[in-house]
């Protein structure tokens, strides 16, 4: 198999998934995106839908590879979070595009959400959660649902990425100098992070 053609295909159409969605393109788009005849589309991956299964399950494998690392190590829950963030601002700063592409598939296709489902439960099996858990019931950490701080984190990496084209417009700002404001919001996400779910932190003795 000439795997420089299928991978050159599988980035072509990743970059039409993006800019049309899997419904409003077609086979013959992401061939002529990739270079190629729809013929050799379809004799590496049979069908545009199968291209797409595959691309999805491929993009948000690695959408959260970095998480399942970071949570599966023997760090403290405080290092694996700063690490988390910081490796999700590395990701989206190569893939912006990414979280709108996904969000917006999964809002088409719930169903979609089933490919990556074995990766989910590496998430829910390092054991992050229960970390949290205990940490909370002995006052160390902030009292809330894992659902609100998965919000809590994922808005602060996430948003600033899809949110570029308004804020960009609303400030006024070039691209180059909007990236500028990414890479130093990854440090204020850090700390407004840590310090929201670590308030004790923060207290310091009278002397």
């Amino acid at each position: 198999m000439n795997q420089s053609a299928e991978e050159k295909i599988k980035q072509a159409a990743l970059s039409v998934f993006i800019q049309k969605g899997s419904a409003n393109c077609t086979s013959r788009e992401i061939a002529r995106e990739a270079g190629m005849n729809v013929a050799l589309v379809n004799y590496y991956f049979r069908s545009k839908s199968k291209l797409f299964a595959l691309i999805f399950e491929s993009v948000m494998q690695d959408f959260l590879k970095s998480m399942v690392q970071v949570f599966s190590s023997d760090l403290p829950i405080r290092e694996k979070i700063k690490i988390l963030i910081e490796r999700e601002f590395e990701f989206l700063g190569k893939h912006p595009d990414i979280p709108n592409f996904v969000l917006n598939e999964l809002a088409r296709n719930p169903e979609a959400i089933h490919g990556i489902i074995p990766v989910l439960q590496m998430v829910n099996e390092s054991g992050v959660f229960d970390e949290a858990k205990k940490l909370q019931e002995q006052g160390d950490m902030r009292q809330m649902d894992m659902v609100q701080i998965t919000l809590l984190i994922m808005s602060n990496c996430q948003y600033p990425f899809m949110a570029q084209p308004l804020m960009k417009v609303v400030h006024g700002v070039s691209t180059e100098t909007y990236k500028a404001h990414l890479i130093a919001h990854k440090d204020h996400a850090v700390a407004m992070v840590l310090g929201y779910l670590f308030p004790n932190d923060q207290i310091t003795p009278h002397e």
